[in-house]
């Protein structure tokens, strides 16, 4: 038997709100997963855990690859997303902080930032080599980039058909690619050699994280489909996170997710609230199955 949700109840705004709790949710749950994987692996053995992160992800988006559900797909390629970069870009860098011993920034006698994002920044120059393949792709999909290159006079044009899209390759670079890039953007603010936590830049981009995901929650609001909401809410609430992960810089609530064997129980009742809201999506998108998003409202990527 097949279930479904009232049409009433499978549209504007749930299957937005269940886009950005589902994402939400993850956030903490993908820190928790890499303190759990140090914590229980130990020093010699985390690595095989973060290579198993790794293939795990990359093997999500090959499975991925025989689903013809774009649902389906972009479920896919946002947990690939996640194990790709836990796995494969978190512990690289983790394993060269402790390779070349960088010691972690301490204040009042306490780690304010681990030795691993102390060396993240240094992919600055790596990440800004990327961004013209993205800018200049005239047939992009990103409204991040389309509204650059409108701004600069550049076509934006529709792709030629050329058979399916890759949901789960576009959500997974999308996911990687928008964590690296505010994970730059906060470790430079953090520097005292530049700002600081506390200087008056780390609180514009606070604001500006904050008013920045507020506009972009309105306009995910408006999202009828699950797959191009899930794939709108992953910047939506990355962009987001990054006022939440200052303000746990500035101690104003406790980051239960980086000690996840003290908080056990709350990690637990996270995942089990994120299973709920994948099972209530699921029921939103057969509910949905054929609908489209409403006029003004771009499938982004």
């Amino acid at each position: 038997m097949t279930h479904t949700l009232p049409q009433s109840l499978s549209g504007r705004p749930l299957v937005g709100i269940l886009a950005f709790i589902i994402v939400l949710l993850t956030m903490p749950l993908g820190h928790a997963l890499m303190i759990l994987t140090q914590v229980l692996l130990g020093d010699h053995y985390q690595y095989i855990g973060a290579l198993g992160l790794g293939l795990l992800g990359a093997a999500a988006l090959l499975v991925a690859l025989r689903r013809k559900g774009e649902t389906a797909q972009t479920f896919l390629g946002f947990l690939a997303g996640i194990f790709l970069w836990t796995g494969f870009v978190e512990f690289s860098f983790v394993f060269y902080a402790h390779h070349l011993a960088i010691a972690p920034m301490i204040e009042n006698g306490e780690v304010v930032t681990k030795p691993e994002y102390l060396l993240l920044p240094s992919s600055i120059g790596l990440f800004l080599a990327l961004v013209p393949y993205f800018l200049l792709n005239p047939h992009t999909r990103c409204m991040f980039f389309a509204w650059f290159r409108r701004r600069l006079h550049l076509p934006v044009t529709p792709a030629p058909a050329a058979g399916p899209r890759n949901y789960a390759a576009i959500t997974a670079m999308e996911t990687i690619f928008v964590l690296w890039a505010f994970y730059i953007l906060l470790m430079i603010a953090y520097d005292k050699a530049f700002f600081g936590d506390r200087h008056p830049f780390t609180y514009a981009v606070f604001a500006g994280s904050l008013l920045w995901s507020i506009y972009l929650i309105t306009r995910l609001l408006k999202y009828v489909r699950i797959a191009p909401a899930i794939r709108y809410a992953v910047p939506t609430v990355i962009i987001f996170w990054t006022s939440v992960e200052i303000l746990g810089r500035w101690d104003l609530f406790r980051e239960i997710w980086i000690e996840p064997t003290r908080y056990w129980l709350e990690v637990v009742l996270t995942f089990a609230a994120l299973l709920g809201a994948l099972l209530l999506s699921t029921l939103v998108s057969r509910g949905r199955r054929g609908g489209h998003t409403p006029p003004g409202v771009e499938e982004n990527n």
